[in-house]
């Protein structure tokens, strides 16, 4: 094993008013320049031929957040293909959490009770390894294609759902201007209370939240949550807290979700740090979920007597606001899961 000290973080060149998109087609994409960039050249020969059919992706600003010469760095391993994703594991499927059977609508998707989700985009700015959507067939369900028209005719029609959730991929992939598309119909379905935002970008990309961004977001005549989506304390910075500032101001409630992952976050320190680390950007802890059971994942896989014990230590040590609830998602229940023992 290689140790490194904590601060040999890469310097990231000064570039504050870069365009986002830009910034999003500069990502790296090949995992030898990945290692090079990190001081990890000499350990090329792990890496799985063809990205193990899942394409390495990660903005360079999320690779200047990676310690320098450590192979176990919390960040790194997030986007790094490795090759145990080869590995054939019993019980790990390409659709753990059923979301191919609650396919309502092009893109939608109606699993809980009063509210829905749009898969606007199948584009993510970093191809996260543990992705439990690395096997869904983005280019047949989207809810953005045809200006979301299937989209807003299955809302129109279900007046239950107050709360609409865009995820993907990615949905702060699509330009302000497709979100505005959907949004801008929004008020002709007076049922729909709430719009809840997943996205990574926050963390990953922050540039994506400019100022147009900004004034879409505030205009927005909804409740308005924002659900990022950090596993490590490590993966905030300047840039993320400045974000998360600009959202909150726009009106917007942040929220946090993680996944326990073996060698990421798998410890009462690692899950602590970044409840602690969050909440000072202004996001509260949300859920930590246990691993989808995705083909290709289960060198993550972190048991649930490790997961409950680890959280059990965090308790004692956090308020309990900043405590994320312990979940899983099984397919076909009305809910999230919680992990008990």
């Amino acid at each position: 094993m290689i140790t490194a000290s904590p601060d040999a973080r890469i310097t990231p060149a000064a570039n504050p008013v870069a365009d986002w998109r830009a910034l999003w087609r500069n990502a790296v994409t090949d995992g030898h320049e990945l290692l090079d960039l990190v001081g990890l050249s000499h350990l090329a020969d792990r890496l799985p031929a063809d990205d193990a059919g899942f394409q390495l992706r990660v903005p360079r600003g999320f690779v200047a957040r990676m310690c320098q010469g450590d192979p176990n760095d919390p960040l790194l391993l997030q986007v790094l293909p490795q090759m145990a994703e080869l590995d054939d594991v019993p019980g790990y499927t390409l659709d753990a959490v059923g979301d191919m059977e609650v396919i309502e609508a092009k893109g939608v998707l109606h699993k809980y009770e009063r509210r829905a989700l749009l898969i606007a985009s199948g584009s993510c700015a970093v191809n996260c390894r543990y992705c439990f959507r690395r096997h869904f067939p983005y280019a047949e369900e989207m809810a953005a294609s045809a200006h979301w028209r299937e989209a807003l005719d299955y809302l129109r029609k279900d007046t239950s759902i107050n709360e609409l959730i865009l995820s993907g991929g990615d949905p702060l992939s699509l330009t302000t201007k497709k979100l505005a598309e959907l949004t801008d119909q929004l008020p002709n379905l007076p049922h729909i209370i709430r719009l809840r935002i997943h996205s990574r970008l926050p963390i990953v990309l922050p540039e994506r939240i400019d100022a147009e961004f900004i004034d879409w977001l505030a205009a927005l005549p909804l409740q308005k949550v924002v659900v990022i989506h950090a596993n490590h304390a490590n993966e905030f910075d300047a840039s993320v807290d400045d974000a998360c500032a600009r959202m909150q101001a726009a009106g917007a409630t942040l929220l946090n979700q993680s996944v326990m992952l073996r060698g990421v976050n798998d410890s009462a320190d690692a899950i602590a740090n970044l409840s602690e680390r969050m909440f000072a950007a202004g996001v509260l802890p949300y859920y930590l979920h246990q691993l989808d059971k995705v083909k290709g994942t289960a060198h993550f896989e972190v048991p649930d007597t490790r997961a409950l014990a680890i959280m059990e230590e965090v308790r004692g040590r956090l308020s309990g606001y900043l405590v994320p609830r312990l979940v899983r998602e099984i397919s076909g229940e009305a809910s999230k899961t919680p992990v008990v023992e």
